[in-house]
């Protein structure tokens, strides 16, 4: 029976069930911070992948987290928390960072709002890079930060080899500077590229998505 067919008090008992398992309470404790695919949360675990499966399964029945395809290689999923998923449930780790460092490919679009973002709910600093930085911020960007009060209108994209520097905790928000990337002190959030459809909605969408994982973030980094 799905999480959508019990009654609240029921959905509440199927969660704590599901974390009540050490591997599955791990697994929710890392994608908390952001976004794994099966193989990287199997590394994390270090259990075979059947049990994983099983684990993954029983989390998404519970309506924990859910999966989707990768933008970038087809072939892979990435697992990630469900809308709501922890109500009345707090992480209690924290991440020690002397700037909170936001990348992407081009550095034109979801990055850029991410630290704008980010600037707004905490004292430490923002920053964002590219891996392969655009000739300037995608008008879409712009126009959906000044729809919420922001202003990217000057900023422009930036090579992550300027910009990273010690001390940084770096979140990749695209699917393919994370698996271009390896061995960064951060996490990952698999947000869809709005430049794909280049929609006010796609955005939008975007937009929603990164506001949503800044605030549950924030409050889990403290100044190091």
């Amino acid at each position: 029976m799905s999480i959508e067919g019990k009654s609240p008090f029921q959905a509440r008992v199927t969660k704590y069930a599901a974390l009540a398992d050490p591997a599955r309470l791990r697994i929710v404790d890392l994608l908390t911070l952001g976004d794994f695919a099966p193989m990287e949360l199997q590394a994390e675990l270090g259990i075979p992948s059947n049990l994983l499966s099983h684990h993954l399964r029983t989390l998404e029945v519970a309506g924990l987290t859910t999966r989707h395809r990768s933008e970038a290689d087809r072939r892979r999923s990435y697992v990630r928390l469900a809308a709501g998923a922890l109500e009345g449930l707090v992480p209690a780790a924290e991440h020690g960072a002397r700037r909170v460092l936001f990348v992407c490919t081009r550095n034109s679009a979801r990055s850029q709002l991410a630290a704008a973002l980010w600037q707004h709910v905490s004292e430490i600093p923002s920053a964002s890079a590219g891996t392969h930085p655009a000739d300037r911020i995608a008008e879409g960007a712009i126009e959906v930060a000044r729809r919420h009060g922001l202003d990217l209108a000057d900023h422009t994209p930036r090579s992550l080899d300027l910009v990273a520097g010690e001390g940084d905790f770096v979140v990749t928000v695209c699917d393919n500077a994370h698996e271009e990337l390896t061995g960064l002190h951060g996490v990952h959030w698999s947000v869809r590229d709005p430049l794909r459809l280049g929609t006010d909605e796609a955005f939008e969408n975007a937009f929603a998505d990164l506001a949503r994982r800044v605030n549950d973030l924030a409050p889990r980094v403290r100044a190091a």
